[in-house]
C-alpha cells in the first residue's frame, strides 16, 4: 500500500495560507468561518425555489392542503439559515471593509447591533417574497408567449435555464443592497448551473425572457425595461474601464447598457457601455454596438459581399 509525505504536504499548505493571509493583512486572532457557505447557500435557495412554487419545485409528496403548513415551516428554518449567511456577510464586510453604507444608522450603531441589522435584512428579503414571486410569474408567461416550443408555464418553469436563473437574479437582486457579497455567490450558482450570468446589481423590469441562455452576459449597472428578449451569447457589458488617479480600476459607476421596454436582443449580440437601446427596438444577431439607438430600431448586421452580390443579380 502506498504511503504518502502526507505531513511534507500540510506544512507546505500552511505556509501557502500563511504568506496569503500575511499578504492581505489578515495575520489576527483564531477564528472560525468568516466567509457566507456556497454549500449552505445552495441550499437555501432550493428551499427558496420549493416555497416560491411549492406544487412545482416544492418536495414530491407535497399536497395542496397542505402548502401553507410546508411554507410557514420551510420559511421558519430557511430565514433562520439565510440569517446566518448574512450575519457571516455583515461581520466579514465590517472586519475587512470598512466603507459600509450604513444609511440612517451611525456606524457605531451598526457595528454594536450587527445580529439586530441582520434581522432586519432577512425580515424585509421575506416581505419581499411575494413581489418576487409575482415578477417570476411575469418571467415565465413571457417565456411561454415568446417561444413556440413552450406547450404550458409548467414546461418552463420546470426546463428552461433562463427561469432558473432568473429566479436566482431576482432573489440576488434583493439582497443585494445589504450584502454584496453573498448575492454574488447566489448569481454564481447559477451561473455555474445554466451558463448565464447575471450580475445581482442589475435591475430587470418584469417579463424577461432569456431563450436558451448559454453566454448571456449582464452587467452589474444594466438597466433592463419590462418585456425584453434575449437569446444566447448577448453581452451587455462595458465598452471600457476607467481608472482612478491612483490607477486603479473605479468602482460603482454606470457602464453598462439601458434597454427600454419590448427590445428583442438576438444571439451573439454585443452590446457596451452605457448606452440606450430605445423601445420597441430590434438588435439582430451578432451585431456590435456601442451607440444609443432610438425607439423601434432595427440594427442589423451589413450584409456581406457575396450577399449583395446575390441580390444585385
Amino acid at each position: 500500500m502506498a504511503q504518502w509525505d502526507i505531513q511534507h504536504v500540510m506544512l507546505d499548505l500552511k505556509q501557502a495560507r500563511q504568506d496569503w493571509r500575511k499578504s492581505q493583512q489578515r495575520l489576527r486572532e483564531m477564528g472560525g468561518r468568516e466567509l457566507p457557505s456556497k454549500q449552505q447557500l445552495k441550499n437555501i435557495l432550493n428551499q427558496l425555489c420549493g416555497i416560491l412554487f411549492p406544487m412545482r419545485l416544492g418536495p414530491a409528496d407535497l399536497r395542496q392542503e397542505t402548502e401553507d403548513h410546508y411554507i410557514a415551516y420551510s420559511l421558519d428554518r430557511v430565514l433562520s439559515d439565510l440569517l446566518q449567511q448574512v450575519k457571516l456577510t455583515l461581520a466579514y464586510r465590517q472586519k475587512y471593509h470598512q466603507a459600509i453604507d450604513t444609511g440612517t444608522v451611525s456606524q457605531s450603531d451598526w457595528q454594536n447591533n450587527l445580529s439586530r441589522h441582520a434581522e432586519d435584512i432577512v425580515q424585509d428579503f421575506a416581505n419581499n417574497l411575494a413581489k418576487i414571486r409575482r415578477l417570476i410569474d411575469a418571467d415565465v408567461a413571457a417565456a411561454y408567449r415568446g417561444d413556440p416550443a413552450a406547450h404550458s408555464v409548467d414546461e418552463v418553469l420546470l426546463c428552461y435555464p433562463g427561469i432558473f436563473a432568473m429566479i436566482y437574479h431576482r432573489i440576488s437582486h434583493q439582497l443585494y443592497p445589504d450584502v454584496p457579497l453573498l448575492s454574488r455567490v447566489i448569481s454564481e450558482l447559477a451561473h455555474s448551473a445554466t451558463g448565464i450570468d447575471i450580475h445581482p446589481g442589475a435591475q430587470i423590469g418584469q417579463g424577461c425572457f432569456i431563450d436558451h441562455g448559454t453566454g448571456v452576459v449582464i452587467g452589474e449597472t444594466c438597466i433592463i425595461g419590462e418585456r425584453v428578449r434575449i437569446y444566447q451569447a448577448v453581452t451587455l457589458g462595458a465598452k471600457r474601464f476607467e481608472l482612478t488617479e491612483a490607477g486603479q480600476l473605479k468602482k460603482d459607476y454606470a457602464r453598462h447598457p439601458i434597454i427600454e421596454n419590448d427590445v428583442v436582443i438576438y444571439a451573439g449580440a454585443t452590446l457596451l457601455g452605457r448606452i440606450t437601446i430605445g423601445e420597441g427596438s430590434t438588435i439582430g444577431g451578432n451585431v456590435w454596438l456601442t451607440h444609443s439607438v432610438p425607439a423601434n430600431s432595427s440594427i442589423m448586421q451589413s450584409p456581406t459581399a457575396s450577399q449583395q452580390k446575390s441580390k444585385s443579380t
